[in-house]
């Protein structure tokens, strides 16, 4: 069984193996992305004048728009998820959805 002393120099020399390959893969990557930019004739302005494309997660942090109201209370439900209770009870005394609807 190796000791510790050998463990850990064995350590330092895989992390100094892992930063040589990744110095390695990254100058690889730079060099294929100036490549494929000589054949295409793009600059870097070229590349940030374009905005990404807005993900879903990008339009998670806004709330969505109120369908429902009680007018006696002012609760309100954007119709997504469960319904709330005092939807739920105001349905089961007969109104209707419609009748909340903004």
């Amino acid at each position: 069984m190796p000791t510790l002393q050998e463990l850990l120099s064995q350590k330092a020399e895989l992390e100094k193996q892992i930063l040589e390959t990744q110095r390695a893969e990254r100058a690889e990557a730079v060099a294929k992305i100036k490549s494929l930019m000589a054949e295409y004739g793009l600059t870097l302005a070229d590349l940030s004048s374009r905005a990404a494309p807005a993900s879903k997660s990008a339009a998670g942090g806004r709330k969505a728009p109120v369908k429902y109201r009680n007018a006696a209370t002012g609760d309100t439900w954007s119709g997504r998820g469960l319904q709330p209770k005092w939807l739920r009870a105001e349905l089961e005394t007969g109104r209707r959805l419609s009748d909340f609807a903004v």
